[in-house]
């Protein structure tokens, strides 16, 4: 079989295709991360960006190149979820960019397309690192440059491209110590060779299932988190549209959920649709959006001057559109965003890039004590310039630890984990494994306190208690006597405790 070129129709169904394979695999996907953690893992998170993709490619009829790759490049970079979501849409915006400008692809023009998307996704990450999903993108870029001077089919183009991915995959353990440790390839390169030939098997004529491509798909991993409550709201007058918009904004921000179905009762009807402002009241100069998971901790970042909160975190990676709508939320000329997770960084990062209306500052706040650290460094008073750079100054004397279950066996700093141990981990690494709860976090907490350390705060999750707490609590107080200790609800899931040392 020989094919010169790829037309919309077949471009649509290799993605489609693709995003299918992805699918397919993702649980074998997750099982590679090295962390054993309980959270939103890399198959999950590249899953659901391709997803977003998918369902807008499938509901085009008959479209052009140009539609196709839009559909591509704008679905999955609203949808992107996690670091490998990121990067992922990042590589399909840059192959996008240039298979839009044509009709049809040739070998030559995909292989100018695989160099592109390897330049986009690298110039999205401050710092790359070898051994990683861009490393086996640029082999696969460096291997298409190399065919193009040496065939015009597509199919022997493409069988070359992805055996060199899935070569470069498999020496990915040499290139990063803890994947060789772990025994295990990167997931996020996984992931992309599991895209690549996914639309391979489209290419040469494969039969694939194109149904199913819906936004519950997508979203089947994200519903199973969401809990419908009812709200009654009564009023003597007809509400506007402009007065509905608000009231499901406040509900939004008082149960941190995204409001889906807003219905009006016979006695409430909407007021005649007329333009009207979003806010009633002049926007403020600065406000504030974060993400955290757990009643506590929402608690907290509110009581702190958080304008809106989004649900999620370590369990769930929300997604560059999550964090749009969430600005779209607050009522403000500038906004600061806080991720408080090192995987959600690059998706706040490339929503401030999407959003034109107000200026969009991402303080890159890799757990939640930093987030919390960030706010009350915050000065109303001082301008966005000054915020920025004491908040981004203060989140660096944050020591962080937080400990989880394992949940499966593995090697991690030449520690063995077994499965259900509790690990003690901190900005550092893996500090502690042990079967005993409290003895991982006094051991997690020992090599996190020295001399200058003055405060220790501690908010319990899943796993623990209050009273679990404050026993701990109270050990750290007798072993460090010059130290204050606080001790809050946090609610988190996952984690029995997250801590910070300051």
């Amino acid at each position: 079989m020989e094919i010169q070129t790829i037309d919309a129709s077949l471009l649509a169904k290799m993605f489609l295709s693709g995003a299918k394979n992805l699918e397919a695999k993702k649980e074998w996907i997750n099982e590679l991360n090295v962390f054993p953690v309980p959270d939103g893992d890399t198959g999950t998170n590249m899953c659901m960006t391709i997803m977003s993709a998918a369902n807008a490619v499938a509901e085009l009829e008959n479209a052009d190149m140009k539609t196709v790759a839009k559909a591509i490049s704008s679905g999955s970079l609203r949808g992107a979820r996690g670091n490998s979501g990121v990067i992922l849409s990042q590589l399909f915006r840059g192959l996008t960019k240039v298979m839009g400008s044509y009709d049809e692809v040739t070998v030559e023009i995909l292989a100018e397309a695989f160099e592109k998307s390897v330049q986009t996704a690298y110039k999205a990450v401050m710092q790359p690192k070898e051994g990683t999903i861009l490393t086996v993108a640029r082999g696969a870029a460096d291997k298409a440059a190399e065919m193009a001077t040496k065939t015009d089919d597509i199919v022997e183009f493409s069988e070359a491209v992805i055996a060199e991915a899935e070569a470069v995959l498999a020496k990915t353990p040499d290139m990063l110590p803890v994947l060789k440790q772990a025994g295990v390839v990167d997931s996020g390169g996984q992931g992309l060779v599991c895209v690549l030939q996914g639309a391979y098997d489209a290419l040469i004529g494969k039969e694939v299932d194109y149904t199913n491509f819906t936004p519950e798909t997508a979203a089947k991993e994200e519903t199973k988190c969401k809990t419908t409550i009812e709200f009654v709201i009564e009023s003597d007058k007809p509400l506007a549209t402009y007065q509905i918009k608000e009231i499901k904004a406040k509900i939004e921000a008082l149960t941190v959920g995204t409001v889906t179905d807003l219905k009006i009762g016979d006695e409430v009807s909407a007021a005649p649709a007329k333009e009207e402002p979003a806010f009633t009241e002049p926007a403020k100069e600065m406000g504030f959006v974060s993400i955290a998971t757990g009643d506590g901790l929402t608690s907290i970042f509110t009581e702190l001057g958080c304008d809106y909160m989004i649900p999620g975190g370590q369990t769930m990676n929300p997604s560059t559109d999550d964090i749009l709508s969430a600005i779209e939320h607050v009522n403000a000329k500038t906004v600061f965003v806080l991720p408080n997770n090192k995987n959600i960084i690059l998706a706040a990062n490339q929503a401030a890039s999407i959003c034109k209306d107000k200026k969009i500052v991402v303080i890159p706040t890799k757990t939640i004590p930093q987030g919390i650290t960030a706010l009350i460094t915050f000065d109303a008073d001082a301008s966005v310039e000054d915020n920025e750079a004491n908040m981004n100054e203060e989140i660096k004397n944050v020591k962080t630890g937080q400990v989880t279950y394992a949940v499966r066996d593995t090697v991690i700093d030449d520690k063995q984990i077994t499965k259900n141990d509790w690990m003690g981990m901190a900005d550092t690494g893996l500090l502690s494994v042990n079967a005993d709860i409290d003895v991982a976090f006094k051991e997690m907490i020992d090599q996190m306190v020295t001399e200058d350390s003055a405060v220790v705060s501690i908010y319990w999750g899943e796993g623990s208690d209050e009273d679990k707490a404050a026993a701990l609590g109270k050990a750290i107080e007798e072993k460090y006597p010059d130290l204050e200790v606080e001790i809050s609800a946090g609610g988190q899931a996952v984690y029995a405790y997250i801590v910070s040392v300051e």
